[in-house]
């Protein structure tokens, strides 16, 4: 792996960043093949697509619907506006909702721990309504939140009528918003306290509702932690699921297998091929220092190490050399004081002479402001020369 460090000067302080989601496609592989009505099969960290099948056509996608709701759970929680440890009502509209349910009594309160565990494991439409109502006082309002989200993300194939995925004509997505959207939730750390479950149970006091997850993958597939299932008439057998092995995390959708077995088995395959032919190299390793250094203005120094702040992993394919170059790009009119972990620049890593990944480049050292005194001690140094 060929690696060039050079510095951009740049005339602003602030760097553009790389845009989220701008997909780069690995090519059409021909020795997988996939069953379903539409699939999709890419790289977590860099959104390389490895497949992809129907992938923007418009479908109902049943309870995969709810990993947007997932989504805004966990942005709220993120901002503080509940805690995991609140008690949630359950209206009566909740308690009656119909479909996948953990039969959680009207009237009565859940902590909000239960109810996203309900949902991730169990898919229930009932904590998914008393969700909704908690965080935005009704499922229309929650419903409004999810297709502003859509908007926000760019998904072009996707339009929510409700929080569950219960059948309706004017409730659509497509693999590829559904791998967005499932990128966005694993990125959140606490997800994973629930994806992996495989049996629990919900207390209503009196009585348990046992729950198993309806994931399967995360018991019998190597490195899967996180997904989604779903099922309609109208939309057949649906599965979005994510697998970690080494430094590579994919992405797999499919919609509308014919059979729970078969988008099962269609994931799995996808995935199975992905880490075959595939791998993540270590392009910027965070932490460690590159060799080069950023200009310090006022301070002791008048320079500094840095290093990435976080890793820069490569996708491709396991029999492909590729070409990766790294730059750095300072910011301008850097100051003292400066800390350790302080950002001074972006390192930009290439892939075959294309942007691929860019991250901030940080200080690996403080840097003190000069006084007046240091200033003193740099003039008569220089007349004692």
């Amino acid at each position: 792996m060929k690696k060039l460090i050079s510095v951009i000067m740049t005339l602003t302080a602030t760097l553009a960043c790389l845009t989220a989601f701008k997909y780069a496609y690995a090519g059409a592989d021909e020795g997988l093949t996939v069953s379903a009505k539409a699939a999709y099969l890419a790289d977590f960290n860099s959104d390389t697509v490895v497949f992809a099948k129907n992938e923007t056509e418009q479908l109902p996608i049943a309870s995969m619907t709810k990993i947007m709701l997932l989504n805004l759970c966990f942005e709220k929680l993120d901002e503080g506006e509940f805690a995991l440890t609140d008690d949630i009502p359950v209206s009566q509209t909740a308690g009656g909702m119909g479909g996948s349910q953990v039969f959680l009594e009207a009237n009565k309160n859940y902590p909000a721990s239960e109810l996203i565990k309900s949902i991730i494991v169990a898919s229930a439409n009932d904590a998914s309504v008393a969700m909704a109502e908690r965080l935005y006082g009704s499922e229309d309002a929650c419903v409004s939140a999810m297709n502003e989200k859509s908007k926000e993300w760019k998904l072009e194939n996707t339009l929510f009528s409700n929080c569950t995925g219960l059948p309706k004509p004017t409730q659509y997505s497509c693999a590829k918003d559904v791998a967005i959207m499932l990128k966005k939730l694993v990125s959140h750390n606490e997800y994973f306290k629930f994806s992996t479950i495989w049996t629990d149970e919900i207390d209503h006091g009196e009585r348990k509702t046992e729950i198993a997850n309806t994931n399967k993958l995360v018991r019998f597939y190597e490195g899967c932690d996180g997904g989604k299932t779903g099922f309609t008439q109208e939309s057949g057998f649906c599965l979005a699921a994510t697998a970690k092995r080494g430094n590579t995390r994919l992405i797999s959708v499919v919609i509308n297998a014919e059979t729970s077995k078969q988008r099962f088995a269609d994931v799995s395959g996808a995935l199975n091929y992905g880490f075959a032919n595939y791998t993540s190299k270590t392009a910027v390793e965070k932490g460690r220092a590159l060799d080069v250094t950023a200009r310090v203005e006022k301070g002791v120094k008048t320079s500094v190490k840095v290093a990435a702040e976080s890793d820069v992993f490569v996708f491709s394919a396991k029999n492909r050399k590729d070409d990766v170059m790294i730059d750095f790009c300072p910011l301008q009119g850097v100051k003292a004081p400066l800390k350790e972990g302080d950002k001074v620049g972006e390192i930009v890593v290439y892939k075959d002479n294309v942007e691929y990944a860019r991250v901030a480049a940080v200080s690996i050292e403080n840097v003190d402001k000069k006084l007046y005194f240091d200033y003193v001690k740099d003039v008569a140094k220089a007349w004692s020369l």
